[in-house]
């Protein structure tokens, strides 16, 4: 998240882009005959392409006329020389288009499937989107090298049609190993697992929608000014009190950080500046030692208001300042959980808006809020709330879904 993320088409601005990918980032080491370029999120950019990180830095070396080497292992790739990244970042568009995006709908949701046809093969991308199969150009010298080094889900067992042979990895099919079947050694860490973990959201997303109806009773919650203040000033004291945990060694709720940072929020001063405003907050966060931890978060979530989704932009360079680990992106989720169900119970529709907001700052993950969509917890709220805040969220986890819904297809 430190780094940011991209459209993986750069030249789509639309910023509700459903694919995106880590800015690829780089390391310059050592000196003379011997300086090197790191790669050091190139697993991380590579898993959100669906390919092997061994093709993108192949393909690197192959347009820069330069040595390449890959440890798989240890996630360690290098291009011999020093290159500029914004350079590098101008060749994996190159690579994105050449060997990832759909040749007729321009959709990065694409399989690289190898075809034999009597002695020669193909490399075809295999598009999940709209279901066409187009080649890539075989005069690239990278073709070469996945040839050789065939992506490990081509091993799956595919069977070919009118004489054609999918390809296996080493080539020739053969019995597949425990590592290739669920591929942790090369080709795409995670590609086995998707249409598992995709089936699983979906069977548990129906249960809930199953058990989460929404009635008017639901909905019968008391919005008086009074009572607003009352849950708000609840839910502030909860979250303090939650907060506190057996590492902190203190067990007098008006003397631990995290209620001292509670009570200041809560009379915060009203800076018209929103920069300084933000840096107080943290400074304050600092000042008690608590800044790091993901237990501030969750206090920090009641800085929102009835205008949280508005809100959320000018307190964004905060946010990504402050939720830097999975455990804080639950954290503020939680947080999210009382101020919608339990303090403004008139943002339950807004739901979808806020997770958005946060998702487009970059500072949710979609993994995270998957997991938390078809979760119900009663870590920060009651289950009745829990599940009512996740099916207000309905809308946006099913805009995440959408384009793995062809994903039960594959095997067909």
């Amino acid at each position: 998240m430190a780094s940011g993320y991209v459209n993986i088409r750069r030249d789509v601005d639309d910023k509700f882009y459903r694919y995106r990918m880590p800015i690829l980032l780089t390391k310059i080491e050592g000196k003379g005959n011997g300086i090197k370029t790191v790669l050091p999120n190139m697993s991380d950019v590579a898993r959100a392409l669906s390919r092997p990180p061994s093709y993108t830095t192949k393909f690197f070396g192959c347009e820069l006329g330069a040595q390449t080497s890959t440890d798989e292992k240890n996630e360690r790739y290098i291009v011999n020389g020093a290159h500029d990244a914004n350079r590098l970042r101008e060749l994996l568009d190159g690579f994105i288009e050449k060997f990832v995006l759909c040749k007729s709908c321009k959709n990065p949701e694409t399989e690289l499937i190898i075809l034999k046809v009597g002695r020669s093969e193909d490399i075809i991308r295999d598009c999940k989107a709209c279901g066409e199969r187009t080649g890539v150009d075989m005069r690239h010298k990278l073709t070469t090298f996945i040839l050789k080094n065939p992506p490990i889900k081509a091993r799956k067992g595919k069977k070919a049609t009118n004489g054609d042979a999918a390809a296996g990895v080493g080539g020739g099919g053969g019995d597949v190993t425990p590592e290739e079947a669920t591929g942790e050694e090369g080709g795409d860490p995670g590609a086995e697992s998707d249409d598992e973990l995709t089936r699983k959201i979906k069977a548990e997303a129906a249960d809930l929608n199953t058990d989460t109806a929404i009635t008017n009773e639901d909905w019968a919650v008391d919005t008086s000014p009074e009572a607003v203040k009352a849950r708000q000033k609840a839910v502030e004291s909860g979250m303090a009190a939650l907060a506190l945990g057996d590492d902190d060694g203190d067990d007098d709720d008006e003397s631990s950080p995290y209620a001292q940072f509670g009570n200041w929020i809560m009379d915060a001063p009203e800076l018209d500046d929103q920069k300084a405003l933000n840096i107080a907050i943290y400074k304050k966060a600092e000042e008690l030692g608590i800044e790091k931890k993901h237990k501030t978060v969750l206090i920090l979530v009641t800085i929102f208001t009835e205008d949280a989704v508005a809100e959320i932009p000018k307190f964004a360079p905060l946010l990504k300042k402050m939720v830097t680990s999975e455990k804080h992106q639950k954290a503020l989720l939680g947080g999210i959980e009382r101020l919608v169900g339990l303090a403004y119970p008139d943002l339950l529709p807004q739901v979808p808006k806020i997770l958005m907001a946060l998702y487009q700052d970059d500072i949710l993950d979609e993994e995270i809020v998957t997991e938390w969509g078809t979760h119900v917890s009663k870590k920060y709220t009651d289950k009745d709330t829990s599940k009512r805040v996740r099916k207000a969220g309905a809308p946006f986890l099913k805009w995440l879904e959408e384009a793995d819904d062809d994903d039960s297809d594959e095997d067909d």
